[in-house]
């Protein structure tokens, strides 16, 4: 589960993915903050910044209790109501970062200390994600994931007996095949895990 991250810079969404970003953005990016996503536009990619986590707080009625709606299981995105609509509706987006974080606990620690992913190689990184519109033009996103209890550096992270995950980072050559789908079948074959040895960790506290 991911829901601390750096987005892509002005400059990288620029460079690498071809768009321009909307509005400004905080530059690290925790629930309910705004950060960029880049969707399919009618002829080319178009960049939003949208809330991060698909069922923003505040939109959440009075005396309905708050969920964390920022990731989203490949298992059951088709069923949950929060992320089935647009997951049917093929709302895909890329989620462009620097990096992401979790949470790492040493042997027998009680404690974890949070560390920074990246893609080897790479200034920049796009995760499979969802969106949606709300009615007065804003929009939200959700992070997909994948269990990674068998990745060698993924199953690293949370705490120890919990089930392990990681968000599902699309290969360059993916970007706009994902952004295309045109079934949840072929959607579907996108959510894999990155290859390890393509990435690394190191400790950075907070």
């Amino acid at each position: 589960m991911c829901n601390n991250y750096r987005p892509s810079s002005r400059e990288d969404l620029e460079s690498f993915y071809g768009v321009t970003p909307d509005r400004d953005y905080p530059a690290e990016t925790w629930p309910d903050y705004m950060a960029p996503i880049i969707r399919r536009g009618e002829r080319q990619r178009e960049c939003v910044v949208a809330n991060f986590g698909m069922m923003p707080k505040k939109r959440i009625p009075p005396g309905v209790r708050a969920w964390d709606s920022t990731n989203a299981r490949s298992e059951t995105v088709g069923e949950k109501r929060t992320f089935s609509g647009a997951w049917k509706a093929l709302q895909l987006c890329l989620v462009p970062a620097q990096h992401f974080y979790e949470p790492y606990y040493a042997p027998g620690a009680t404690k974890s200390v949070r560390h920074r992913i990246w893609v080897k190689d790479a200034p920049t990184l796009a995760i499979a994600g969802l969106w949606r519109g709300w009615p007065d033009g804003e929009a939200s996103f959700t992070m997909l994931t994948v269990n990674s209890d068998e990745h060698p550096l993924m199953r690293k992270f949370h705490k120890p007996g919990k089930e392990k995950r990681s968000v599902v980072i699309l290969q360059p050559e993916q970007w706009d095949d994902w952004l295309a789908c045109s079934s949840t079948d072929e959607a579907r074959s996108f959510l894999n895990l990155y290859p390890a040895d393509e990435m690394d960790s190191e400790p950075a506290p907070k």
